[in-house]
């Protein structure tokens, strides 16, 4: 099967493609043998298998990399530094092979992956200079012969679990802030997108990266049981989860039994709000940035779209413009510009969404149906006058479908857009600067984007509030999350 695989991936470095799990430095198989199925969603065929792997060897990796912290937390911070920064020029250097692994297996056009391969990159890139940076602390004291000193240490082993819509971003995001910060990993990569994660790993290896920090279980029949293990096992140390919110609790809970440090960054349902005001052609723009990016199946998309009423019937017919002029289909076609949906599952969620605003009331500008051929396509789709009680108001789409909505005041449409458990990022657009610190402010949210659709950045906090998560990824933040705070008192001096 590796060579069948190898075949299809057609990597110009074949090396690049594992299609088994990694425990203490060693590329394995399922004790058991069972396999999974890996499929392109652009065509449904079957691109490669990775192993089914269960509790027992999940136990084995969080094994090795406790063994393994006790060396690797020793490493100075300039070491981890350089090695992040060789497994950074490594990702440069093969971001082509990288790139077609994740239009395989995630189905995003290609030009967008390589984005994502530049995206993931810098997360190596910025948490090895901010390896060197992790300061401490020097309190003064109100008595003489004693000193306060607070240091910084490494949390332990983490357990990282990740989703499918960035297979390779996800990781490094969480990945790179935890080796700056002299951690160890057990990765649990999403059953639909193994391949990127066990690429970076590769490429790990061959930066110098000792054997047990890094860990890999590739699971989906027995997932929850892995998840629970990853999270009650006591020799971890602290868990990093991307995914749906159902799952963020469960996680959660789970990790509560040792009280482990947790970052969760978990559903969104983000409001993008057009004012009357506001550049128009900007925010079409902006629109199509964060609602049809990835075919909308990002944590940070557009999922509910408010615009005022005078600038209503000009803003939906130029998106409409912009929507209709998509390629849809494989992503390795140069031609493409929005790539399937990840699996039938995320279809029928997408069509029930539709249908359910449709019977509310709202109207189809463009698209409105999946495409009839082989693969996981959704038509971008543009509905207008989208009702407050349809369900896409309420739930995370995940797919190509802008949901316009009409209003008149601020006040109204800021209680529209706060009206959700969620708070991952808001968006909207407007001239007037005594607005934008108002709405920036007042939205519910962990990130904000005024007159742009795009937010995420190596260099910012990631997160969000609510029902959306806690913690941050990125940003100086990012790596604190990975780290205890030591108070140390000296005295009898």
């Amino acid at each position: 099967m590796a060579s069948t695989a190898a075949s299809i991936f057609n990597l110009k470095d074949t090396s690049l493609l594992h299609t088994q799990g990694f425990i203490d430095g060693q590329w394995v198989d399922a004790k058991e043998g069972a396999k999974i199925s890996v499929t392109n969603p652009a065509t449904t065929e079957e691109i490669g298998q990775v192993p089914e792997m269960g509790i027992a060897e999940t136990k084995e990796a969080i094994e090795a990399a406790s063994k393994a912290f006790k060396t690797w937390s020793k490493t100075t911070a300039k070491h981890r530094h350089d090695i992040l920064m060789k497994f950074f020029a490594l990702m440069k250097e093969h971001e082509d092979d990288l790139a077609r692994i994740i239009t395989l297996e995630n189905g995003k056009p290609l030009a967008d992956a390589k984005g994502e391969n530049t995206y993931s990159a810098s997360y190596l890139e910025w948490f090895a200079e901010e390896a060197v940076r992790t300061y401490g602390e020097v309190i003064p004291s109100a008595m003489s012969n004693l000193r306060n000193i607070v240091v910084k240490q490494p949390i332990g082993v983490v357990s990282i679990l990740t989703p499918w819509n960035f297979p390779s971003a996800m990781i490094t995001r969480k990945l790179g802030a935890a080796l700056a910060a002299g951690c160890t990993a057990v990765i649990k990569p999403p059953a639909e997108t193994p391949f990127s994660c066990l690429a970076l790993v590769e490429l790990a290896n061959r930066a110098g990266i000792p054997p047990g920090v890094i860990n890999v279980v590739t699971t989906n029949a027995n997932i929850q049981e892995v998840g629970k293990e990853l999270c009650v096992n006591p020799l971890v140390k602290k868990v990093s989860f991307t995914g749906s919110t159902g799952v963020a609790k469960l996680l959660y809970g789970y990790a509560s039994s040792t009280l482990k440090k947790v970052s969760i960054e978990a559903g969104g349902n983000a409001p993008f709000i057009v004012f009357d005001d506001a550049d128009i052609d900007a925010a079409v723009e902006g629109a199509i940035a964060c609602k049809f990016r990835g075919s909308g199946q990002t944590c940070v998309c557009a999922n509910r779209i408010y615009v005022q009423s005078s600038v209503y019937a000009e803003f939906a017919s130029r998106l409409a413009e912009r929507v209709a002029a998509f390629k849809v289909g494989d992503g390795l076609d140069s031609e493409t510009t929005h790539g399937p949906l990840i699996h039938e599952r995320a279809i029928a969620k997408v069509e029930h969404h539709v249908e359910d605003a449709i019977s509310r009331g709202a109207q189809i500008i463009h698209g409105g149906k999946r495409l009839s051929r082989t693969g996981s396509f959704f038509a971008p789709t543009i509905l207008s006058d989208v009702p407050a009680d349809a369900v896409i108001n309420f739930e995370e789409t995940f797919g190509p479908v802008a949901a316009l909505t009409k209003f008149e005041t601020e006040e109204e449409v800021l209680k529209l857009a706060n009206d959700t458990p969620f708070g991952l990022a808001g968006y909207f657009f407007s001239r007037d600067v005594g607005r934008v610190w108002r709405v920036a402010e007042a939205l519910e949210v962990g990130m904000v984007g005024t007159n742009t659709g795009l937010l995420s950045q190596a260099v910012i906090p990631f997160g969000g509030i609510k029902e959306s998560g806690l913690g941050r990824e990125g940003s100086k933040y990012g790596v604190e999350d990975y780290m205890n705070i030591k108070f140390i008192a000296f005295g009898g001096l």
